[in-house]
């Protein structure tokens, strides 16, 4: 697999994706990781990209690299 930073907005739909896989609500990610609502809708509507101490928050969260999140092109 590639890797190489993507765009916001492609990191906010595999975000959203991954949390409708799973049937979970913003409020549900949003409370596991330790964030609000609003931010969750930020990053699912690429409006901002996580820091990265959030992004390793979210990859526990899914039990996924990082990598394969924030950076993978495929």
């Amino acid at each position: 697999m590639a890797y190489e930073k993507i765009d916001s907005v492609k990191i906010g739909t595999r975000l959203r994706t991954m949390r409708m896989e799973r049937g979970e609500s913003v409020e549900d990610v949003a409370k596991s990781i330790g964030v609000s609502n609003s931010a969750i809708g930020m990053y699912e509507g690429g409006q901002r990209v996580p820091r990265d101490e959030i992004k390793i928050k979210i990859a526990e969260h899914f039990d996924m690299p990082v990598e394969t999140i924030f950076f993978a092109t495929a």
